[in-house]
């Protein structure tokens, strides 16, 4: 019988409710406050024995005890099996990334195919945040001008922002955008454009902090033409992530297994020249070697006398 491959989260709220019978749940990894180095080492062996490959996904928001604790317990059981993959998004879309990669896992794909196309469904994933400030939100790399950090202070102040795939900021009115307009884009009060949504099918996902708006389900989903809304709990991580707990987090991806199979499947395989598991992409997701050499050093290709 065909065991998945394992496919691990840190916190299990960023497990999302599975979309249909067949997609397996993910594993949780313990952080070190939960769970000693032994009882790790012990968790995590059962988990190859059972499923015979691991694919942990590995964000830079992590605490770096949790982030030192993995690759502290794959260094310890000397092992190729384990994925530590770095993918760099919110925390709802790390979430959303997690269910495609357990809907993935059931198919005929090996599980270096698994861990590398996670890299490249990252890419479809639309990922962002209804803020109620954006005065801490340059650390995660979406331009703020000094204009928006002072509208930051106003007490009905909302920003619409976009992380990923491309950074971008909108200033709305207290109560969100008066309007949406064009099939793929919204409208905010004075000409506040906001950015195009994917010209794919998407369902959208959505989850509540502080913040009390209705505009994610009544504006944006329109107006991005999803084919689905759910809401989810805010993850733990997501207040940090975005500067502050006045937020609701969005993150839109395909939601068809089919449609996520064909993306997969189009893509070349090769065969990685270190650890010899197949893979999509240029760089292998269980052991991180390039898909090619890269070139001898100036130095010693020059020629000498």
């Amino acid at each position: 019988m065909h065991v998945p491959t394992a496919i691990a989260v840190t916190s299990a709220d960023l497990v999302l409710p599975a979309p249909d019978r067949h997609t397996p749940g993910a594993a949780l990894l313990h952080p070190p406050e939960q769970l000693d180095l032994e009882s790790s080492l012990a968790e995590t062996g059962a988990l190859l024995e059972r499923h015979g490959h691991l694919v942990a996904l590995v964000p830079p928001w992590l605490p770096r005890s949790t982030v030192q604790r993995l690759h502290t317990v794959r260094a310890i059981l000397e092992t190729d099996r384990i994925a530590l993959l770095g993918i760099d998004l919110p925390p709802l879309g790390t979430a959303l990334l997690v269910r495609q990669l357990r809907q993935l896992s059931v198919c005929d794909f090996s599980p270096g195919i698994i861990a590398s196309a996670a890299r490249l469904l990252s890419h479809y994933i639309y990922a962002g945040a209804l803020l109620g400030s954006v005065a801490k939100l340059d650390r995660v790399r979406v331009p703020v001008g000094l204009g928006a950090h002072a509208r930051s202070w106003s007490p009905s102040a909302q920003f619409a922002v976009m992380a990923h795939p491309k950074p971008h900021l909108a200033k709305l009115s207290g109560g969100g955008s008066q309007g949406a307009h064009g099939p793929r884009g919204a409208h905010g009060p004075r000409g506040a454009l906001l950015p195009a949504g994917p010209e794919f099918a998407t369902h959208l996902t959505f989850a509540r902090g502080q913040l009390t708006s209705d505009w994610v389900t009544a504006e944006l989903a329109p107006a991005w033409q999803v084919q689905g809304v759910l809401e989810n709990p805010l993850p733990a991580a997501s207040p940090g992530w975005w500067g502050t707990p006045k937020l609701v987090e969005f993150a839109a991806g395909i939601p068809d297994l089919s449609v996520l199979y064909q993306l997969v499947a189009s893509v070349r395989r090769e065969e990685c020249r270190w650890c010899g598991l197949e893979l999509i992409g240029d760089r292998c997701g269980f052991c991180a070697a390039p898909l090619t050499a890269p070139p001898p050093p100036a130095s010693s290709a020059r020629s000498r006398p």
